[in-house]
């Protein structure tokens, strides 16, 4: 099969060389062949004609992110290699077949060397969300080659790709099973924790499985504690709080979806009447609540999602941090996170630091956090590094 040439300019070969996988549409001096649609794979030449990598095309600043730095045929067996090189990634992480903890990142875009693609496994149930058309044109292989990984331990495999694509994708994509059905949702374990997620309603794939980690840590802190989980979603800081012996646990989310789903987790818990759940506003809750809570979470989801906006936020998650280090307790600890891949983990210190001055609190950092293994960042695309937490004593 032959494909698109793309031949860069002068000197813009240099990120391919050193495999960031990503091709900005100004590095582009001349194609060779068909123009290609979104989607559609192409071969990255330098100016000297020297091949450097194949990718999907796709209109935007991002004109190619490069699945393989080698030439290849992207058939069913190319794809089945990436999915089970990730499979034996979370193996030698012990996700894979783990009887405490069975929901877990498969699949991380970039981190896996396959831009645009996102699997989670929630017990016997993949599924699959796509960033780009390129890799939603090839969620059939990726169903196929997850069934024969996982033989008679996968239900099902949904695609959850509509709300992910580009909104001016030239695909008509509608969420559905690609494989089997396990509609109504599932409960999972994760550190023996339990947890109800319904991928067909909730956001993203249903759970956010990049706080496993930080959720164990909070549990270290949490006994006999008050504790304010903002932002909450289906509760995960919550649910390990009450396991850990928490005293009391407050969840607030803006969303009534959420909090319904916060308080059915909150039963699945060995306390669930030190719960209580609010759905409202964080900022509004805070009001008047004067040092109340020994440990508060602050996990927001992203303020910024481009750099046209990454003051504004900046601003909020100042004005947040100031706000829940007003309202701590003298000794408590407060965990604070930045999801916005924008806002690097120096600026979000350096915004944690100024909303610190402005408490006019004394802080003492105790733990810098990310995002666990199972969400690998490359070393040659540190983009893939969004997730940034600190963990501040209040004195």
């Amino acid at each position: 099969m032959s494909f698109t040439k793309l031949y860069l300019a002068t000197g813009k070969e240099h990120s391919l060389k050193r495999f960031h996988p990503w091709v900005f549409s100004g590095a582009i001096k001349k194609l060779e062949g068909p123009e290609p649609e979104e989607g559609d794979t192409v071969e990255v030449y330098s100016s000297k004609r020297e091949f450097l990598g194949m990718g999907h095309w796709a209109p935007g600043s991002i004109a190619v992110r490069i699945f393989s730095f080698e030439q290849v045929e992207p058939d069913y067996a190319f794809w089945r290699s990436k999915v089970q090189q990730a499979y034996d990634y979370r193996s030698r992480l012990g996700l894979a077949e783990n009887p405490h903890t069975d929901v877990y990142r498969l699949i991380y875009a970039e981190g896996d060397g396959v831009p645009g693609l996102i699997v989670d496994v929630y017990k016997d149930t993949a599924v699959v969300q796509t960033h780009s058309v390129g890799m939603y044109g090839v969620r059939e292989y990726v169903a196929r080659a997850l069934r024969e990984i996982y033989g008679n331990r996968l239900r099902a495999v949904y695609d959850k790709s509509a709300e992910s694509l580009p909104p001016k994708a030239p695909v008509q994509a509608e969420n559905g099973y690609l494989f089997g059905d396990s509609s109504g949702g599932v409960v999972v374990k994760e550190n023996e924790n339990q947890f109800f997620v319904d991928w067909e309603s909730g956001q993203k794939t249903g759970f956010f499985i990049d706080q496993r980690e930080n959720r164990d840590l909070l549990a270290r802190y949490a006994k006999g504690k008050s504790v304010l989980n903002t932002f909450c979603y289906t509760g995960g800081f919550s649910v390990y709080a009450l396991n850990a012996g928490a005293s009391l646990v407050h969840s607030v989310d803006v969303s009534k979806k959420a909090i319904e789903i916060t308080e059915k987790n909150a039963q699945l818990s060995q306390a669930p009447e030190r719960h209580e759940a609010y759905a409202v506003d964080t900022f509004e809750f805070l009001k008047g609540k004067e040092e109340q809570y020994e440990v508060i979470i602050l996990d927001p989801p992203a303020f910024a999602k481009s750099q046209k906006v990454r003051h504004n936020a900046v601003m909020g998650y100042k004005r947040l941090n100031a706000e829940a280090m007003k309202k701590i307790k003298p000794g408590g600890i407060l965990f604070t996170f930045s999801c916005s891949q924008v806002v690097d983990k120096y600026l979000f210190n350096n915004t944690v630091m100024a909303a610190a001055i402005e408490a006019g609190r004394s802080i003492k950092i105790m733990h810098h956090l990310s995002q666990p293994a199972d969400h690998p960042i490359s070393i040659f695309h540190p983009e893939g590094e969004y997730l940034k937490g600190l963990v501040l004593f209040v004195e």
